[in-house]
């Protein structure tokens, strides 16, 4: 079962390359903190712009870091079902745990369409699959209907559901959460979405405070609302930092501040604008998180 604080891990680069000894480092500072579970080379990882062997150099550096100490969920999801399938293959082999797959953007599929993507997908990349819906991304959303149909497949165990809307995700818990894991993908709805039956989140604000993104999901899944929201507002104001511009823009900007790694990023992102990197900076020292 999937649960709890699942971050969604940055991928560092130093001089255009990736920067594995950051990785191990980043991956160490996650396990010690508490969280419940990776996902390298998913949105947050820039995966779209990695190589065949980055892409396999990152997985491998994790899941040898982890060394099963808690689930790996690699990002494999592309817009075609056979390079998924490919990649997914692929990521059994370097022993990842589970295969986050994003709805196919740019294509435009219909939801029959995307049942069949995500069948054909389960029945054989050789790893349990768990759905990614974020429209905002991909142009495509995928809709409770259609994962209620897909829940009823053994080989999907999960939906990250990552469309913004608490209306959708009540849709989807009512729908399958007896037969799938539910997962935010949005930290500011971590709170509300796991008080509506979601098990956790796959955190981008975990990769700069691992420890207290761990301590507000597990408040709220033993049922300790008043700690839960207590812990909810006070990371609110960073929640809304790491999206004041494209992620992983601010993300990598904030660890680059907090001296975690180097904080560039790959084009097409750019560096963040000095006035979004202010106000980041500011909410980093109101937590306490830079001098």
């Amino acid at each position: 079962m999937l649960s709890g604080t699942i971050t969604a891990l940055v991928t560092p680069m130093r001089d255009e390359k990736v920067d594995l000894d950051a990785l191990k480092r980043l991956v160490r500072r996650q396990l010690d903190a508490g969280v419940d579970g990776l996902v390298p080379c998913g949105t947050t990882g820039e995966a779209a712009t990695l190589s065949r062997t980055e892409y396999d150099s990152v997985i491998e550096t994790v899941v040898t870091e982890v060394a099963g100490a808690v689930p790996v969920i690699a990002g494999t999801g592309t817009n075609s079902t056979n390079r998924v399938i490919e990649t997914t293959k692929r990521t059994a082999a370097l022993g990842a745990t589970a295969a986050l797959v994003v709805t196919p953007y740019y294509n435009k599929p219909t939801q029959e369409g995307l049942y069949q993507h995500y069948k054909k997908v389960a029945d054989e990349s050789g790893l349990p699959i768990v759905l990614y819906n974020v429209p905002g991304r991909t142009g495509c959303n995928l809709l409770p209907q259609t994962v209620a149909r897909l829940a009823d497949l053994p080989g999907i165990i999960a939906v990250k559901e990552a469309s913004g809307s608490l209306d959708q995700l009540y849709d989807v818990v009512t729908g399958c959460g007896d037969k799938l894991d539910v997962l935010t993908g949005d930290d500011a709805l971590a709170f509300p979405s796991i008080c509506a039956g979601a098990r956790g989140v796959v955190s981008v604000t975990s990769n700069v405070v691992p420890d207290r993104m761990s301590q507000m999901v597990q408040a709220t899944l033993d049922g300790n609302m008043i700690k839960a929201r207590e812990f909810h507002y006070q990371l609110l104001d960073l929640f809304r930092a790491m999206f004041f511009e494209t992620n992983p823009i601010p993300v990598k900007t904030a660890m680059g501040l907090m001296g975690l790694m180097d904080p560039e990023i790959r084009l097409p992102l750019w560096m963040m604008s000095p006035q979004a990197k202010g106000r980041l900076e500011q909410v980093l020292r109101f937590n306490r998180l830079i001098p």
